[in-house]
Order: C-alpha cells, then structure tokens, then sequence
C-alpha cells in the first residue's frame, strides 16, 4: 500500500506507474476520497469538541434544558457523521490497496515480451527428455491417483523423484544457511489481512490464485512470502536488529488462475509443491543492495547444480502490484528450446510493510516503515523438472549434480 501523502507529492509519478504496469485505476479519485475523509474528520473533531465543552458545563449542577437538548442533538448527529468517516475511510483504504507499487527509474517499460535479459550462465544443452514421461516410466511421479483423491494437477512423488526432492532442499538450505538466513517452518495458512497486506488479490477477485477454507477468515498460502511478510506485523524493530533474513520452507497451494495458455505439462505447473523461500527485512536504505544480494544466492545455487540459465528484469507490464523492481531467472528448457521461469526475486520496498504495520524505530528514536524483499531458493516440483531435462542418460539412468550427492547417500546417479 502507498502512503496517501506520497501520492499526493507524487501524483504524476504514481499515475505513469500505475499505467505502466497496466493498471486501470483513477488515482485522483483516492486523493478527492481523502479530501472528503479530512473534511468529515474535521467535522467529528468539531462535534467532539462541543461535545465535551457541553460535558464539561454539566458539571456540578443542574445544566440549563437548552445545554441538555444540545447535547442530545450533537449525540446524534455525531453518530451519523462518525458512520460516514467509517465508510469513506474504508472506501478509501481499498482505493488505496488498488494502487500498486512505483516502479524503480531501470524497470524496462512495456509488457512482457519487453522484459531485458541482464546476464547468462552455463551452456545451453540441445537435446533433453520430458520429465513427465520419463518420471512416469520409473515410476517416480503419480498423477493419476493424485487426481483420485485431490484433483487434476495434484500427484504423488515415489521413489527417486521424492528422494531427489529431499535432496534439493538440503541442498537449498545449506546455501542458505550459509548466507546467514534463519530456518523457518510457516503455517500454510493466513488471514485476509496478511494476504492483502503482501498485495494479493482479495477473495472476491476472479483473478485470485488462493484457496480460501469455507467460513474462516483464512486462506491457503501460495507461498511462504504470505507468512514471513506478517511475521513482524503490527511491529516495531530496532535499527540495530535490521535487516533480518529468513528462510520459509512450507507447502506452497495456487489454483494457477489465468496460467492457461502457459506451459503446464506435469510438474511444471501445478496446484500444490514445496517450496523454500528467502525473505528479508530491511531498512530502505539497504533495500537495492539486498535485492542484488538475494539474486546472487539464487545464482549460486543453480550454477552449483549446473543449470544454465539466464536472468531478466521483468518489465512493469509483467511486475505485479507489490513489486518496485523483480528479477526472474530462467532455465534452458532443452526439451523446449527455450529459457522457462525458476525463480524471481522482488523489492517491495516500503508497499507491503506499510499495509501490515511493519516499521523501524531508527537510534535518533524516529519511526518508518521498513522495506521488504522475497525470492525463491528451491521451488522443488519445478526443479524437478530441471533436473530430470537436464541429467537424465540415454541409458535412462538421472545423473545426480555433485552438490546433492551427500543427501543421496553418495550415489552419482539414480
């Protein structure tokens, strides 16, 4: 959420911003409802006013009829106008929530297809094997018994696969223990008010991606961003105590709404994995830094797998609401020929700490909100995939990377 102040200083900024990202919203109507919550405010503090005045001269005596129906009156109209100042607040707040983030001045501008490669790794393989073929000859993967008792797009992991699986997380989390992250398990749920706050869309969107649980304020995370951004929420941290680095390991449920016509063959898009998450609490100062800093990490741990790859930064048509600025880092499909998503990595900056109330109390004793990032370790279906494009034999054997070898009991191929 953007402080209403900022839009006011910054309005052209804020609409070019909005329009790139391709968002279809009048921000000045957010300005003209803050003009009319000031001018109601202004009207409940007068009544306020004259209401303790009133209270004041009731002291001590008998008061005067006059003084006693004037009080009756001003309680009256006082719960009328303090019912409209809750009305328009609350319109305001969700004009407010529609509003997206302001991109950084090196966001390419444009849709997807303008997004800018910034750098490439590795050397681009030419032949592969599907993943869903050959996991389903070994055995490895089950979707059709997935699809029995949860669903289309929901699947079992068996054997090599669901050892294999294991072995990437320990592996994602030894890198990222090593870059000081702190370990953490999440709960798979959240409130509206942590989901809203991270900048997803609310329940009655028909472009949400959550599951939402029937008669409960709760909905299923799509990943560990969800929780780990109301970790701190409704806090105030030290500057002395920032930036603090976790790592979220959780199950990670999306209905993958509007992902049709994008490649969803077996593993590749599905409506459950797991899925190990690094996020980090910062002071805005430090925010750009850490950003670049979170995507070397993610580059060290597919270059040390030896997956080529390249990275991008996303255009703001592509950006999402929360992001500032994100860079997605793409695996060579050989079996597709082209380069496919694996990872991104966001600066949120100040967006999703304001809506859940996260601030700094910096050593002069002043208060800000802080800045927020995220960005994928180890999606683990989707890694699976790579893996099994990337190493599996001729003669149907997986070549194991040496990096996931200890978690596999020494074996070099599966």
């Amino acid at each position: 959420m953007l402080d209403v102040k900022f839009i006011r200083e910054n309005l052209e900024l804020v609409e070019k911003s909005t329009k790139e990202k391709g968002y279809r919203i009048n921000v000045k109507e957010v300005l003209e409802l803050d003009d009319k919550r000031k001018a109601v405010l202004a009207e409940a503090e007068g009544m306020r006013a004259r209401r303790n005045e009133i209270a004041g001269q009731m002291k001590g005596g008998k008061p005067a009829p006059e003084l006693i129906a004037e009080g009756k009156k001003i309680k009256e109209e006082l719960a009328k106008v303090e019912a409209e100042l809750s009305e328009v607040e609350g319109e305001l707040n969700a004009k407010l929530k529609a509003v997206p983030n302001v991109i950084f001045d090196d966001v390419p501008l444009g849709g997807e297809e303008c997004s800018v490669e910034v750098k490439k790794w590795g050397e681009n393989h030419e032949t592969g094997v599907d993943h869903l073929d050959y996991a389903t000859s070994r055995d490895w993967v089950d979707f059709e018994r997935g699809a029995k008792v949860a669903g289309a797009k929901f699947y079992y992991l068996k054997d090599g696969l669901a050892l294999l699986e294991n072995a990437l997380l320990q592996y994602g989390l030894s890198k990222v223990l090593e870059h000081g992250f702190t370990f953490m398990t999440v709960p798979d749920v959240v409130s509206s008010k942590v989901l809203e706050g991270c900048g997803f869309n609310p329940r009655s969107s028909e472009q949400s991606d959550e599951y939402y649980v029937e008669g409960e304020d709760l909905a299923l995370i799509a990943t560990a961003e969800m929780p780990l951004t109301g970790y701190h929420m409704d806090e105030i941290i030290d500057e002395d105590k920032l930036p603090l680095f976790y790592a979220g390991y959780s199950a990670c449920f999306r209905k993958e709404a509007g992902a049709y016509g994008k490649y969803t063959r077996g593993l590749f898009r599905v409506h459950q994995f797991n899925k190990l998450e690094m996020y980090a609490f910062c002071l805005p100062e430090q925010s750009k830094e850490i950003h670049e800093k979170i995507l070397a990490i993610e580059e060290e741990i597919w270059q040390g797998l030896g997956v080529p790859y390249h990275v991008i930064n996303i255009a703001a048509g592509d950006l999402g609401a929360p992001a500032a600025k994100k860079y997605d880092m793409e695996y060579w499909s050989p079996v597709n020929q082209k380069y496919q998503e694996i990872t991104s990595c966001s600066n949120c900056t100040d967006f999703q700490a304001r809506a859940c109330n996260v601030r700094v109390r910096r050593k002069d004793g002043t208060v800000e909100f802080v800045h927020t990032l995220n960005g994928t370790a180890i999606p683990l279906a989707r890694a699976l995939v790579v893996m099994i494009e990337n190493f599996a034999t001729p003669d149907g054997k997986l070549k194991v990377p040496e990096v996931l070898r200890p978690y596999l009991g020494g074996k070099e191929e599966l």
